[in-house]
C-alpha cells in the first residue's frame, strides 16, 4: 500500500497546473443525478440498457450530471470481466454511454471495465455532453480480492468544465490512510469529486442493527470539510453472482457530501433499490492566486 501512494504522489505532483481560477466568479448550480442502478454480474447487454433508460430519465428530470456505479458494464470483480472487458472509447460500454450524453446533452460519469491492450483496468469515464471521453481514470486503491481481475492505476485527473473543476475517483480509492486520492484531487482544484462505487455486505448483514456507511461519511465529511468541496458516491444494488464475494449483496446507500463536510443526500439501503435521486449542486469558489491552500481554509473555518 505505501508503493501505491508514493507512485499516486509523484505522478501528481507533475499534473498540478494550475486549473483556471475563478475566485471571483459566481459558481452556478447544478442537478446531480445518482443513478442507483441494478447491476447484474456479466450481463452486458441487460446493464447497458437499464444505464441507458437512466440517462434518459434523469435528463427529462433535468439532470445536469449523471453518476453511475462501479463497473456498471459486469459487475464489481465478476469473471466476466476477464473475457468481456472493452477498450476505452471505442468498446460498447463507452459507445453507448456517449451516445446517451450527446443524446440528452448531460454530462455522465460510469465505472467501466476496460481492456487496454492484454491489460484489464476497473476504470471510471467522465463524458461531456457532446459525447467526448473528457477523463478516464483507472483505479488505484484496488481491494486485494480485485487484483486476479484489474490492473492497478498510477494517476489522478481533475478537468475543467462549465460547471466547475471536476475530479473521479473510484470507490475504495477514498479509504486509503489518510484519504490521500480525495485530497489530492481537491489540492488539483476540484470543486466535486465523483466516485463510482459498489458497496457490498455478506448476506446476512442486518442493516437495522449495523447501518451500513459510517465510515465512508466520516472520510467524505472530513475531506469536504477541510477543502469546501463536493463529493458524490453512487453505488449499485443487487446481488453478486460471481467472483470472491459471489452471493453478497449491493446495497445502494449512495451519499452526496456538501462543502463543510454536511451530508445532503443518503440513499435506500438494499438489494431492490434501484433508483435515480437528485440533488442541487453549487460549487464554491476557490482560493485566488497567491493564496495556499492551507492558509486559505484557516481563514475559512
Amino acid at each position: 500500500m505505501k508503493r501505491q501512494i508514493s507512485l499516486i504522489v509523484t505522478v501528481v505532483l507533475g499534473m498540478m497546473t494550475p486549473l483556471s481560477c475563478h475566485s471571483q466568479e459566481e459558481m452556478k448550480f447544478f442537478k446531480l443525478a445518482i443513478a442507483q442502478m441494478r447491476v447484474v454480474g456479466g450481463a452486458l447487454e441487460t446493464n447497458l440498457q437499464h444505464a441507458g433508460e437512466m440517462i434518459a430519465e434523469a435528463a427529462g428530470e433535468g439532470a445536469d450530471v449523471v453518476l453511475l456505479p462501479e463497473a456498471m458494464d459486469l459487475g464489481w470483480t465478476d469473471p466476466s470481466a476477464l473475457t468481456m472487458a472493452e477498450p476505452v472509447p471505442g468498446g460498447k460500454s463507452a459507445l453507448l454511454l456517449s451516445s446517451m450524453a450527446k443524446k440528452n446533452h448531460v454530462y455522465v460519469c460510469s465505472g467501466l471495465t476496460e481492456k487496454d491492450g492484454e491489460t484489464v483496468y476497473n476504470a471510471a469515464v467522465l463524458i461531456d455532453p457532446t459525447g467526448k471521453v473528457i477523463l478516464l481514470h483507472h483505479k488505484i486503491n484496488e481491494l486485494d480480492i480485485g487484483h486476479p481481475y484489474y490492473a492497478l492505476g498510477r494517476k489522478l485527473e481533475v478537468v475543467q468544465t462549465d460547471l466547475g473543476a471536476i475530479g473521479v475517483m473510484i470507490c475504495a480509492d477514498a479509504s486509503t490512510g489518510n484519504s490521500e486520492i480525495p485530497r489530492i484531487l481537491s489540492y488539483m482544484g476540484a470543486d466535486v469529486i465523483l466516485s463510482p462505487s459498489a458497496w457490498a455486505v455478506p448476506a446476512d448483514h442486518n442493516n437495522s442493527k449495523d447501518p451500513y456507511g459510517g465510515m465512508w461519511t466520516d472520510i467524505y465529511t472530513s475531506v469536504a470539510k477541510d477543502f469546501r468541496v463536493w463529493i458524490a458516491s453512487c453505488s449499485n444494488v443487487g446481488w453478486m453472482t460471481g467472483g470472491p464475494w459471489k452471493d453478497w449483496k449491493t446495497i445502494g446507500c449512495s451519499m452526496v457530501v456538501g462543502p463543510g463536510g454536511v451530508k445532503v443526500l443518503d440513499a435506500p439501503y438494499g438489494v431492490d433499490a434501484d433508483t435515480i435521486l437528485y440533488v442541487d449542486v453549487k460549487p464554491e469558489p476557490r482560493p485566488g492566486q497567491g493564496t495556499t491552500w492551507h492558509n486559505y481554509w484557516n481563514k475559512q473555518r
